[in-house]
């Protein structure tokens, strides 16, 4: 068990010395302030800004960035990808952010598969017993319908999504199942966060929010966003064994009083 957890620990190490020294390779001489991963929105739009020139003149070098920073981030299962999302947005455009976000992220939750798999299937059973208990059953009386039972987590999540990736091997999801369950179900969610970013982009004023461009904007990516989620929603009350009320607060980390 130790040793998986010092294997773990240098993987991370290493992955994350990686990164550093890509970082500091693309970015030497270029940037105006030092890259690190933004905490918050206002940090998220000095960054947007840093490195708007920087992708305009380097555009390979910044996508490879991009690129290994969302993997990093979602291969250890590290929290933040939302923002990663917004970012995407404002330096890549609404669609090709979409495209090159719902990839990423389906890549780096099966890296999160595989290194849950490999390393912490006895840490995740002896810290989350019951949650894994609990999911563990609804899996099993939704075998028959998998697919669309993970797709259903996923838009409505009863469990955050970094645990489900790391007690997906457990549950014994096939690992295709699991990057097309991703790949789709949260391809809605990614798309509200790259429009937003997308649009934040463009916004220099107050008044520029309350653009009927805008307005119309934010009104059909609520509407594009809803209707997988409407469609999954009908279908699981037909074919899936739930009980979401019952189960939700437990996986969520809460307990009734």
């Amino acid at each position: 068990m130790w040793r998986r957890l010092a294997g773990l620990v240098v993987l991370f190490a290493a992955a994350t010395a990686a990164l550093w020294l890509l970082s500091a390779r693309l970015s030497a001489g270029q940037a105006r302030r030092p890259l690190r991963f933004p905490s918050d929105l206002e940090e998220l739009r000095e960054l947007a800004e840093a490195l708007r020139d920087y992708e305009r003149q380097h555009r390979g070098a910044a996508l490879t960035l991009f690129c290994a920073a969302y993997l990093y981030k979602q291969s250890f299962a590290i929290p933040g990808s939302s923002l990663l999302n917004v970012l995407a947005g404002a330096l890549f455009g609404p669609w090709t952010g979409l495209v090159l976000c719902s990839a990423l992220t389906s890549v780096g939750a099966t890296f999160c598969y595989l290194l849950s798999g490999a390393f912490g299937k006895q840490f995740v059973v002896y810290y989350f017993p019951d949650k894994v208990a609990l999911l563990q059953r609804k899996v099993e009386e939704n075998r028959s319908c998998l697919f669309f039972f993970l797709l259903f987590l996923r838009l409505f999540p009863m469990t955050p999504n970094w645990f489900l990736n790391l007690s997906a091997p457990i549950l014994n999801i096939p690992v295709s199942q699991f990057f097309l369950s991703v790949l789709i179900g949260l391809t809605p969610y990614n798309f509200i966060c790259v429009q937003t970013g997308a649009i934040l982009s463009q916004i220099t004023s107050l008044d520029a929010i309350f653009s009927w461009d805008t307005l119309l904007k934010l009104l059909a990516m609520a509407v594009a966003a809803l209707i997988p989620g409407t469609l999954i929603k009908k279908y699981s009350k037909k074919h899936l064994k739930l009980d979401e009320d019952k189960h939700a607060q437990l996986l969520n980390g809460k307990k009734s009083l």
